[in-house]
């Protein structure tokens, strides 16, 4: 048995384990999380869509998903390479990914590059112009199948905006986001704004960047969760010192039927300070989930390598009050915030790779459960995002940055070309000095850690109607013959 084969008998075991036992599953429990090995992606492979090899570049992992009713894994790339100033269609890549018994990885392939329209029209990573109207910027962070019906459901940060496609990447609807996450600087929509702004700051809404990061899904496909990075403007935001942020931020429960919002929910993050918010957002069950939550040091595009703090919390959001109209402090306890256990269930620094040179990269922003194991082990998957490894001027003149990861700091000596070549490089740290590229450069590559872990009560997404006629009809035809041999 191969071990695709191997993960793919596993998932319709806990598909079936699923339908017998969800409707007695009243709590789940993750624990015992063991990291088991990881690999490295080159920061220059190519999807399977056309283009130059710029705009194909993966980009890699701003949310993972497995569809375990059809045994697909989903990677989903943010807003391209430009920071917002070049034209990029966005796009979701479907790939493989062998498992071992144990839960290790390996082989990594791009099976499908599906990108995002409407009307035709492909959505762009470029930033809203004019800044009042988003049009078709999309800077897609969050994915989930909805497993009622297999369409893709992606959360963006431009917006914040919730949007369902088709397994074709066409727009079938946008959901409704409640008016206090829309940016506005004064009375006024704006897509673009600073809080800092000496001229037109933003003042309520969400940060800009900072939108909806995190993206879940209830195993019924009735509600879907979009996670922000940081909380609003509104919670807690202060300008004083350069800005700081709140310390908590907000959970919007979504009903997949009527794409409106029913609720909102205060989570509190372990602090403030070194960009932290969080990245990824996992259900377990009707109200549980994991929250992957990270600080912006380690090995990335213009980060601080130091004191990296990536760790996966589970949370409860039983309990707790829907604070569509309230302000969240800035710190402190909050009477009815999510429920959130005090010690990390994954701590996603702690195991590093060799090919890194022992060094965590800064953002890990992808969190999926896989397939069960034959022990009763789930795998749990981490990626991170690369950033495509490149880096923008003041000008807004893009480059490709090269690392040597033996170096203490690979930052402090990396080497910088114009996007797309390997000529004209100088160094990072430098730009006046010339720098040549040798062997022992690399692209910065996207880093994938898998994890076994029990979860207690677990609650599989229930697979749309085909499915289960298919599975009713196995279950029909075992009942069958166990009731003919008892006659």
């Amino acid at each position: 048995m191969t071990p695709r084969n191997f993960a793919f008998n596993a998932t319709c075991a806990a598909s079936l384990a699923a339908f017998l036992a969800c409707s007695s599953a009243s709590a789940q429990t993750f624990s015992n999380g063991t990291f088991v090995n990881g690999m490295t992606l080159s920061g220059g492979l190519l999807d399977a869509s056309s283009g130059t090899a710029v705009e194909r570049r993966v980009g890699y992992f701003s949310d993972i998903y497995y569809d375990r009713n059809r045994n697909e894994w989903w990677g989903l790339s943010d807003r391209g390479p430009g920071g917002g100033v070049l034209s990029y269609e966005t796009r979701v890549q479907r790939f493989t990914l062998d498992f071992a018994a144990d839960g290790a990885i390996s082989n990594f392939g791009i099976a499908q590059t599906v990108k995002f329209s409407s009307g035709g029209v492909p959505f762009n990573g470029l930033a809203p112009n004019p800044s009042g109207t988003l049009g078709s910027s999309f800077d897609p962070e969050g994915m989930v199948v909805n497993p009622r019906n297999g369409n893709l459901l992606v959360s963006d940060e431009y917006g914040p905006s919730l949007y369902e496609f088709n397994r074709s990447g066409e727009l079938i609807r946008s959901f409704t986001i409640p008016s206090n996450l829309i940016p506005r600087a004064g009375s006024t929509v704006n897509y673009t704004a600073f809080p800092i702004d000496a001229s037109n700051p933003l003042t309520s809404g969400r940060e800009v960047n900072r939108g909806f990061e995190g993206l879940a899904v209830s195993p019924d496909g009735q509600f879907a969760y979009a996670m922000l990075q940081n909380g609003t403007i509104q919670d807690g935001w202060s300008s004083a010192g350069g800005g700081t942020r709140g310390q908590y931020t907000r959970i919007v429960k979504f009903d997949t039927s009527s794409g409106q919002a029913v609720g909102q929910y205060a989570y509190k993050l372990e602090g403030s300070g070194q960009g932290r918010g969080i990245s990824s957002l996992v259900a377990l069950g009707n109200d549980k989930f994991l929250v992957l939550e990270r600080n912006n040091r380690g090995i990335g595009v213009g980060a601080t390598l130091t004191s990296p703090d990536k760790n996966v919390f589970a949370i409860d959001l039983t309990g707790a009050i829907d604070v569509t109209g309230v302000n969240l402090p800035a710190t402190g306890s909050f009477v009815g915030a999510v429920t959130k256990n005090t010690t990390a269930v994954l701590d996603l620094d702690a195991n590093t790779l060799s090919a890194l040179g022992g060094k965590s990269p800064e953002k890990w922003e992808g969190l999926a459960i896989g397939p069960r194991l034959a022990n009763g082990k789930y795998v749990v998957l981490a990626g991170s995002d690369n950033d495509y490894s490149v880096t923008q001027s003041g000008a807004g003149t893009q480059f490709d940055v090269y690392y040597r990861f033996s170096d203490v700091d690979p930052s402090a000596g990396s080497i910088q070309c114009p996007i797309g070549s390997t000529t004209s490089c100088f160094l990072t740290s430098n730009n006046l000095t010339a720098a040549t590229l040798t062997a022992d450069y690399q692209l910065l590559p996207g880093v994938l850690h898998s994890y076994t872990a029990d979860i207690a009560g677990y609650v599989t997404p229930v697979p749309e109607p085909a499915t289960w006629a298919v599975l009713l009809a196995g279950l029909l035809g075992v009942f069958s013959v166990v009731r003919s041999r008892q006659r």
